[in-house]
């Protein structure tokens, strides 16, 4: 039997049309229920694939459509279209409000990371009870970081990339600035005197920052 040539071994590992990769790149991220990275799309495409390039011609195709496809934190992921967002919503929605602590944690998480519980507690100006990390742990909008180098090496808090995608954000560059944040009462060096020994006050009180962190909603698809 004849050895295969050389042309046919290279077409063995010639790497896909670029409009096959980018197909590719969209049956991948229309599957994917979170957002996936350059890194795992090469790993899952044919050798010698571009899952880069594939990606942003794919962004660019979806430019103006119902669905684009976005950048969230390291990743890339398919979503609708900011402004028909109302569409996508039930005619039920349940509004669960964030105490004022919660608030205020999760900015200055945001804000500060990769940041300890004492950091948090001494921009706050009061402690940090235990509920009100748990709740942004459970709600997936924070997690642990790296231990600092420290005596007793405490433990420090980062945003997730599900906090970012939720809010639209491809980083946390993207946040809104600093003053915008103080003077919508969220980043205070002193104690604020409503939650003086009351670390989770009622939810009430933060109605004037639910447009920022405030409010997650059940019901959507």
């Amino acid at each position: 039997m004849a050895e295969p040539s050389h042309d046919v071994e290279e077409s063995l590992f010639e790497a896909p049309p670029a409009a096959e990769q980018e197909r590719m790149v969209e049956a991948i991220l229309f599957a994917s229920a979170e957002p996936v990275s350059v890194a795992e799309l090469n790993a899952r495409m044919p050798h010698g694939a571009d899952g880069a390039a594939a990606v942003e011609a794919l962004r660019r195709r979806y430019e103006g459509r119902g669905v684009r496809v976005v950048r969230v934190g390291d990743g890339w992921a398919m979503r609708t279209a900011p402004d028909l967002g109302f569409l996508m919503q039930k005619e039920t929605v349940e509004i669960r409000k964030l105490s004022r602590a919660a608030i205020e944690t999760l900015a200055i998480i945001a804000y500060h990371q990769p940041v300890t519980r004492a950091e948090i507690e001494e921009i706050r100006g009061v402690s940090v009870s235990r509920g009100t990390v748990d709740q942004l742990l459970e709600l997936e909008w924070i997690r642990f970081g790296r231990r600092r180098m420290t005596p007793g090496r405490p433990v420090t808090f980062v945003v997730t990339q599900g906090f970012l995608d939720h809010f639209g954000l491809e980083s946390a560059r993207d946040l809104p600035g600093l003053k915008e944040l103080r003077a919508a009462g969220l980043l205070e060096n002193r104690p604020n005197p409503a939650l003086a020994g009351e670390d989770d006050a009622n939810p009430e009180d933060a109605d004037e920052q639910s447009e920022l962190f405030g409010e997650t909603e059940a019901g959507e698809d």
